[in-house]
């Protein structure tokens, strides 16, 4: 196989995400491609993943079509990793290989960031887009074709913050107009929205077949990869053609709505009331007949009407989260979840709440129960949050927390009635 990817980083994600996907389109369609994987910081796990030839196995397991389901594959896509901080040679002679066409990175949400004091000369360099400046600056005076990044870290606009601090770095290092003009229109930089959970080493776990493999990974079996505005990859790259959930869209705002208001909304909306009942993680509210109908209600009554989305496409990814949260293999503990409370629920569940007041003309009478047990969780001493947050919230009253245009970018006076039908005051 030729070496077609770069990839910084070795942990469980991209290994049971992205690395599962190249196996399948390399086993479904003749890809024909390898990985080579490049550690992005000093101490990681490429000396383990190397111990053994770069595979391992991966276990994919959760509900389908309700019954528990484990799905095994083995990977053997990387064909090799560099290091670095070992050996900085070798990794800038990657960019040497006209093979290589795509870059696959997880460096985690702090890793697109700008690092002072990065320089050319650095070996290596600190920022992970330091490193990729560097690596593009010897790509360009090989004369070879740019890369397509395809970034997997969890911030909104990750391709295109990362192309711009790349551009930042060439233009502190003076590397010039025309690297600055090859890096902007060769170079392929896309916003991308990964949804995967993926638990890594099943660590507490005696799975039997598998006692051998040290970097043996797990996950669940749902995925899903939205890729922004690069109408090729499927030509370059045919995961539609290996039957993958990937979604290719030039606008990929209604995907990262949807995952939020739906995904992370029904987390939201039923975590507070959950704990105020005494239940302790998001499979047990599925089985609670209280927190699953409130839970179906607000999903499907109240948040989907909001989105701009075509209905069945909504109520599909909604039916595949809760069997998600079904998933008898994750441990989910509510309490995990219920960290900062209040923020979540304005990023969340609030939007979801003011345009079905403007679409209905009414109130969504569960997620304005979901509300009334936010209050009466924050009057708990379970709450996890900022101390000046968790003493307002404690001891405010109902119309006070309302009215707090810092705690909601908005006055909410106007759910007040609604809010106290259901709230402990």
């Amino acid at each position: 196989m030729k070496n077609k990817v770069i990839q910084f980083g070795e942990g469980g994600f991209l290994r049971g995400f992205a690395d599962w996907m190249l196996q399948c389109v390399n086993e479904k369609i003749d890809f024909d491609g390898s990985v080579v994987v490049v550690q992005p910081i000093e101490r990681g796990m490429c000396d383990m993943l190397e111990a053994q030839n770069c595979n391992y196995n991966l276990l994919m397991r959760g509900m389908r079509d309700g019954q528990p389901c484990v799905d095994a594959k083995y990977i053997d896509v990387i064909d090799r990793c560099v290091n670095p901080y070992a050996d900085y040679d070798a990794y800038l002679a990657l960019a040497e290989n006209p093979d290589f066409r795509f870059v696959i990175s997880n460096t985690t949400e702090a890793g697109i960031s700008y690092t002072e004091g990065d320089t050319l000369e650095s070996r290596p360099q600190a920022s992970f887009p330091a490193k990729v400046c560097a690596l593009l600056w010897k790509r360009f005076n090989c004369k070879l074709p740019g890369f397509v990044f395809l970034p997997c870290e969890l911030i909104e606009a990750n391709g295109t913050t990362l192309k711009s601090i790349v551009l930042r770095y060439a233009k502190e290092w003076n590397l010039g107009d025309a690297f600055l003009a090859w890096v902007e229109t060769e170079n392929i930089f896309c916003n991308t929205l990964v949804d995967r959970i993926v638990t890594g080493y099943p660590r507490g776990e005696k799975i039997e077949g598998y006692e051998n493999d040290n970097m043996l990974d797990t996950c669940e079996l749902f995925h899903l990869w939205v890729i922004e505005g690069y109408t090729g990859l499927f030509a370059e790259l045919p995961f539609d053609r290996a039957g993958l959930n990937v979604v290719v869209t030039d606008d990929i705002t209604p995907y990262r709505t949807r995952k939020v208001r739906i995904l992370n909304g029904a987390h939201t909306s039923l975590i507070p009331y959950a704990l105020l009942s005494g239940v302790q993680t998001v499979r047990e509210c599925t089985e609670n007949a209280t927190l699953s109908a409130h839970l179906k209600a607000c999903v499907f009554d109240e948040i989907i009407p909001t989105l701009d989305l075509p209905r069945e496409e909504l109520i599909s990814y909604a039916e595949s989260v809760l069997e998600r949260f079904e998933n008898p293999y994750i441990c989910h503990y509510c309490s995990s979840i219920a960290l900062n409370s209040v923020s979540k629920f304005k990023v969340r569940v609030l939007p979801s709440i003011l345009e079905y007041v403007r679409i209905k003309g009414e109130v969504p009478q569960h997620l304005t129960l979901a509300f009334a047990k936010l209050i009466d969780f924050y009057r708990t001493d379970m709450v996890q949050d900022s101390p000046d947050v968790a003493a307002f919230m404690k001891t405010a009253t109902v119309e006070e927390i309302l009215a707090n245009t810092k705690l909601w970018d908005a006055d909410l006076s106007f759910l007040c009635d609604e809010v106290k039908k259901y709230a402990n005051t």
